[in-house]
């Protein structure tokens, strides 16, 4: 590994320059393919595009530029969910992305039938790729199969809650080369989270499951929610991780 690789991935504010220099050295077939992969990370593209792939809960998934890069953080997300899916269940996974909530909780549970959906015609061709079941095109349970009313045992939502004024604050790699409509939640970061949780009775089957992330500030407000519409509801945080889940169950 060239150490100019890693003194300029530093000087770009790469924190952990030393361990990009070597993934990047290891995707390049050439120097000039290094190079190549080095100035678009140091311009300010988030690794994984440059990569071409994502770390998600022990999987290594494919992802894209324009679609929105899994956290660390959503891996709760996915555990929560695979805790009490059992084989033979039903799982729609909302606001999917690259699929890695779907992808992962079908790799820890076997025998699910997984469903997953996105507004963005990218994500979807990307998720695709992920996640071994079907994804959907469209906004929220629109486009889900009629014959799932009633029937889903899990439905999570990795949802956009950032609040709009807050975007600016992002980091430039979420701000500047994510797709905003992952990003930007509304007023308040719940406009999409508040649709999930008013719109999941009608899907689950009585005893199912509704696991959404969001800010630790917002959870309160998600239980008053969906205590509003039958779930009983708890808040689930890992510390470790930044992970914060809203849990409701149904009926």
């Amino acid at each position: 590994m060239s150490p100019s690789v890693v003194d300029r991935l530093r000087a770009a504010g790469c924190v952990f320059a030393e361990d990009e220099a070597r993934l990047l050295t290891s995707a390049a077939s050439s120097n000039e393919g290094l190079e190549a992969l080095v100035a678009r990370r140091v311009a300010g593209e988030p690794l994984e595009y440059v990569l071409g792939w994502v770390e998600f809960d022990g999987l290594k998934l494919a992802i894209e530029p324009g679609v929105f890069v899994p956290r660390r953080r959503t891996e709760l997300l996915a555990r929560s969910a695979a805790s009490v899916v059992e084989s033979g269940d039903v799982l729609v996974d909302l606001c999917c992305g690259c699929g890695a909530v779907a992808a992962a909780v079908a790799a820890a549970a076997a025998e699910v039938a997984v469903h997953a959906v996105d507004v963005d015609e990218t994500a979807v061709a990307c998720a695709r790729r992920n996640v071994p079941g079907d994804v959907y095109l469209g906004d929220l349970y629109v486009p889900l199969p009629a014959e799932l009313f009633g029937r889903v045992a899990v439905v999570t939502g990795n949802a956009p809650y950032v609040p709009t004024e807050a975007l600016s604050t992002m980091p430039i790699e979420a701000r500047d080369y994510e797709p905003r409509i992952a990003l930007d939640g509304g007023t308040d970061g719940l406009d999409v989270l508040r649709r999930i949780v008013v719109g999941a009775p009608a899907w689950l089957r009585p005893g199912g499951w509704l696991f959404v992330e969001s800010s630790r500030a917002q959870a309160r407000l998600l239980v008053s929610q969906m205590t509003a519409v039958g779930f009983e509801a708890t808040v689930r945080t890992d510390q470790e991780i930044g992970g914060t889940v809203v849990v409701g169950r149904f009926g």
